[in-house]
């Protein structure tokens, strides 16, 4: 097995407990004239959040299994190693191409892989499917749930309670795309994650870090504060973290999948906790609960095919922004010049004036999504642009839209070797969920309700004020802005994988990944670790990394922007795959802006 981390100092190349330069192992066909490079593999690449995870996916990849073994493998192996990220409490996206048609179409006759193969989308040669394993609100949800006798919202009831937690999707997810696209066995597949939990593994700085945060909401928690913390302090950086209990919840669902989850001892466990302080959870709800087959929504970028997650996830929004921003030539103006950055912040207000007053779940209301992405309404939406001015929220609030009516998070992203690529993105919502740990089955809660409009027009715990259309509602999935993204080369041949973490500034993050890579010409290393901006119409400003230029500031502005500098936004994990005439093998790249991976298969 060889791991391989991209920091803010190089790239680094592990293999055992031997750590070298890996200058040398990149492919000179990629940009070699740039500053940064990515790293290559010749059979394959796993780029994900933390690198025991990524190992597990570059073990599944060694035993012959493909990007869809490789990535569950390894969103399993997270859901021990990054809990404040994502848990088996949770829910996401998953994103998937593959060449020729699923290994399991022929053995599979259940009714989920049938209904999952109806939705594929057909493409050059492969197929591509999206899967919403996002959370649903529990049948006892109602519209005024976090709403307060004086009518504001609830914030502790809305992100802290049993009540913020929605009914979790992973387990459901990830099962799925392993049991009708994965080759190997499901336990084969899960050991790697088994493993982990039941022999512990070390506690690394920032995760004993984010410990010392969150100390206030973990230590309310009884469970949570036995897990996590040691005589009153943080388990500190070395010492072994075990997870008992999620190892037994893990090792049910290798033998019962759904069933060991969503029934018997662990289903108890949740409901247990749930009549102990006024959860919502029932036991109905948890055996209803299914992830769903999407069909992926395409849009061709400058000749490129680029495949998105519908609502509820973010890839509507992410696709309307690269069809908004295509015919202006930012390479011109360049990259993060005042000119281009300010035409991709009018472009992200006018996007999100869209998502925020009209997405919300297809699965109980018909939803247009292609409509959004058609010319007619790019054009008229394009038009409200002025590429010299900043136009103030409240005038784009009060035209009438188009159609009249977590920031902690972990992103996977894995090309197997053969040309399959999978992107997926799951989440707990805020670091840690809400904080809870079920008792006896060892994992965190989510807080996703908070992503439903507690009251259209007040805010999230991400800032986004969103509509009636985003409501709360029994059996809905909230808006998400996780953007798992697939890209292919004009001839529709696989090519890159992407996505990130970042709440709200998840689908901008992955704007700018993309518009580095095909418009300004980056290489996969320098489109990743570029500056980014984040601008979502409320609050009515731009948000900048470090690295952007003092004259660009200067200029946003004389344009009339309000700006604020903002830590480091997202961290995207991305994949490529090389064609056989340019060397073949993929490259990855982790963002450096947070801990990081990379794996591959020897």
């Amino acid at each position: 097995m060889r791991g391989a981390a991209a920091g803010l100092l190089g790239l680094l190349l592990a293999s055992g407990s031997t750590t070298t330069l890996a200058w040398a192992q990149t492919n000179v066909l990629q940009e070699r004239d740039q500053r940064m490079q990515p790293v290559w593999g010749p059979r394959g690449m796993v780029a994900a959040g933390e690198p025991l995870a990524a190992a597990a996916g570059a073990r599944m990849l060694r035993a012959g299994g493909n990007a869809v073994d490789a990535a569950v493998a390894t969103t399993f192996a997270l859901t021990v190693t990054l809990p404040h990220a994502t848990g088996l409490g949770g829910g996401g996206f998953l994103l998937l191409w593959l060449p020729g048609t699923s290994p399991a179409r022929a053995r599979s006759q259940q009714a989920e892989c049938r209904q999952a193969f109806s939705r594929e989308l057909r493409q050059a040669g492969g197929t591509a499917l999206g899967i919403d394993f996002r959370e649903t609100a529990p049948a006892a949800a109602r519209s005024d749930l976090f709403l307060a006798p004086s009518g504001a919202v609830d914030r502790h009831r809305a992100t802290r309670s049993l009540q913020s937690a929605a009914v979790p999707g992973t387990v459901a997810g990830l099962l799925l795309a392993q049991r009708c696209y994965g080759r190997l066995p499901l336990a084969q597949v899960m050991a790697p994650a088994i493993t982990l939990a039941r022999q512990g593994l070390p506690v690394s700085r920032n995760f004993s870090q984010s410990l010392q945060a969150a100390g206030p909401l973990l230590q309310a928690d009884p469970t949570s504060r036995a897990l996590f913390f040691r005589a009153g302090r943080p388990l500190q950086p070395g010492e072994q973290l075990v997870q008992p209990e999620l190892a037994a919840t893990l090792e049910r669902i290798a033998r019962g999948g759904n069933a060991g989850f969503y029934r018997g001892p662990v289903a108890v466990a949740v409901l247990r906790l749930m009549r102990s302080d006024d959860g919502l959870i029932s036991a109905a709800d948890l055996q209803a609960y299914r992830a769903r087959p999407v069909m992926p929504l395409r849009i061709s970028f400058r000749g490129h095919p680029v495949l998105g997650m519908p609502p509820p996830a973010g890839g509507l929004t992410l696709l309307l922004l690269l069809r908004l921003l295509e015919p202006f030539n930012l390479a011109a103006t360049g990259l993060n010049s005042a000119a281009s950055l300010h035409t991709m912040a009018e472009a992200m207000n006018l996007a999100y004036l869209q998502r925020n007053a009209l997405f919300g779940d297809p699965g109980d209301t018909p939803f247009p999504a292609q409509r959004f992405l058609d010319d007619a309404v790019i054009s008229a939406l394009r038009s409200g642009i002025n590429t010299e001015r900043h136009r103030p929220a409240a005038e784009l609030l009060a035209a009438a839209p188009v159609f009249g009516e977590g920031s902690d998070t972990t992103h996977v992203s894995v090309a197997d070797g053969r040309g399959g690529l999978v992107a997926a993105t799951s989440s707990i919502n805020f670091a840690y969920g809400n904080g809870i740990t079920v008792p006896g089955a060892g994992f965190l809660l989510n807080n996703h309700m908070d992503d439903f409009s507690a009251r259209p027009g007040s805010a999230n715990g991400f800032g986004l004020v969103q509509g009636r259309a985003n409501a709360i509602r029994a059996g809905r999935r909230p808006l998400s802005s996780m953007a798992p993204t697939l890209v292919f080369r004009p001839d529709g041949a696989p090519w890159i994988a992407t996505g990130s973490p970042g709440g709200s500034r998840i689908t901008t993050t992955v704007l700018q990944v993309l518009l580095n890579r095909l418009v300004h010409g980056l290489n996969l290393a320098g489109a990743v670790a570029e500056p980014r901006i984040h601008s979502q119409l409320l609050p009515d400003r731009i948000e900048w990394e470090q690295g952007i230029s003092p004259d660009s500031l200067h200029a946003l502005e004389q344009r009339g922007h309000g700006l604020q500098r903002a830590a480091a936004m997202g961290a995207a994990q991305s994949v490529e795959v090389i064609p056989r005439q340019e060397g073949g093998g993929s490259y990855g790249m982790n963002d450096p802006r947070r801990a990081w991976a990379l794996a591959q298969p020897e």
